[in-house]
């Protein structure tokens, strides 16, 4: 009983000491209440307003750099293509080449195959 008791004479000394603090503070007039809010809004309005401004001129640069991007990245990729293809008609060729001495090896190894056994 006596913890019921000690929090019923908090929650009265809590409200006691609000109500004298807020005797305490001073409240602005009307006029400065009003004064205050509309400095507050028309800051907030003019920092919107130049984030929007900015935002725009950033995206439009944004958008223009990315133009250029695609355009500098489809040119070297074109060119990437262009030096591919040229590879791979050389290491094609390198291919043939080494095609065709496998092709004249293995003749050879046939011929001389067949000289042997005729020699035998």
């Amino acid at each position: 009983m006596a913890k019921k008791e000690n929090k019923e004479k908090n929650k009265n000394n809590f409200l006691k000491e609000l109500k004298a603090e807020l005797k305490k503070v001073t409240w602005p007039t009307f006029k400065k209440l009003v004064n205050n809010t509309s400095a507050v809004i028309s800051i907030v309005l003019i920092v919107s307003v130049i984030v929007f401004v900015l935002d725009v001129c950033f995206e439009n640069l944004n958008s223009l750099g990315i133009e250029r991007l695609k355009t500098v990245v489809a040119s070297d990729a074109e060119t990437e293509n262009v030096e591919n293809v040229e590879n791979t008609d050389i290491t094609d060729n390198g291919n043939q080449v080494e095609e065709n001495a496998e092709q004249e090896n293995s003749e050879e190894q046939t011929e001389n195959h067949s000289e042997n056994e005729v020699a035998q």
